[in-house]
């Protein structure tokens, strides 16, 4: 089974979750993306959901194969939201924002009563941050809230380089809400709450890829299928 094939099980399997008359929050990636395809057809079907998508690349896919959507603003609580990882570790702790969708992603996480991560079993890790992590940043002062940062990162013990993102033609990836994006290679981030409260004091941060205390069950796909894994108590 390829990668591919491993996403589309995670998605079908989310899929059984989804019920009708569903305020639904829609994730960013690639395997948020075979869940939007699935979704479509059961919408096509018949089955009556509202979908709030995180992304405007999420939206256009959407559109175009006719899921309906909302807006936050439109449907400001959810019922559940159906997203994928990075990386997410035994604690149930993500990093989100390889697709650089990680603002809208967390606020539509935190708007919805469940929130089912959705993932390839290579995902899996023991300790996050092999997947560098991605920290949205305001344009303005961007040197101040890197410098910040790196200082924050030295006291944590965390070393890396920080880059931010480009896109292939070089340019400055620039994220829906007209942020930067920093993507912090740490390797290793042994106690990411600790690292998730002090980034959150850095003005210029609006966001970053670390997602706690959000998901509430995650559903694996491997060679053998698709597991259900819930956090441990």
């Amino acid at each position: 089974m390829d990668a591919r094939e491993m996403k589309i099980k995670a998605a079908a399997a989310a899929l059984e979750h989804v019920e009708d008359g569903m305020r639904l929050g829609i994730g960013t990636g690639s395997t948020a993306e075979e869940f939007v395809r699935l979704l479509a057809e059961k919408v096509a079907a018949g089955l009556k959901v509202q979908g709030v998508p995180t992304s405007e690349r999420t939206a256009r896919l959407c559109l175009e194969l006719g899921v309906p959507l909302k807006s936050l603003d439109e449907l400001p609580e959810l019922d559940l939201t159906i997203d994928g990882a990075d990386e997410i570790d035994g604690g149930f702790r993500l990093i989100k924002g390889g697709g650089g969708a990680l603002l809208r992603e967390k606020i539509v996480a935190a708007a919805s009563k469940r929130m089912i991560v959705i993932a390839d079993e290579t995902k899996l890790v023991d300790t996050l941050g092999a997947f560098p992590l991605p920290i949205e940043i305001n344009p303005f002062g961007q040197a101040s809230t890197r410098l910040a940062i790196e200082r924050l990162a030295t006291d944590l013990g965390l070393s890396g380089p920080m880059k931010l993102r480009t896109r292939s033609d070089e340019s400055l990836f620039m994220t829906d809400g007209g942020h930067l994006i920093l993507d912090a290679s740490f390797g290793r981030i042994p106690d990411a709450d600790a690292l998730a409260s002090r980034l959150n004091q850095i003005p210029g941060v609006v966001e970053h890829g670390l997602f706690i205390n959000l998901a509430s069950l995650a559903i694996i796909a491997g060679p053998a299928g698709a597991r259900v894994m819930e956090p441990k108590n």
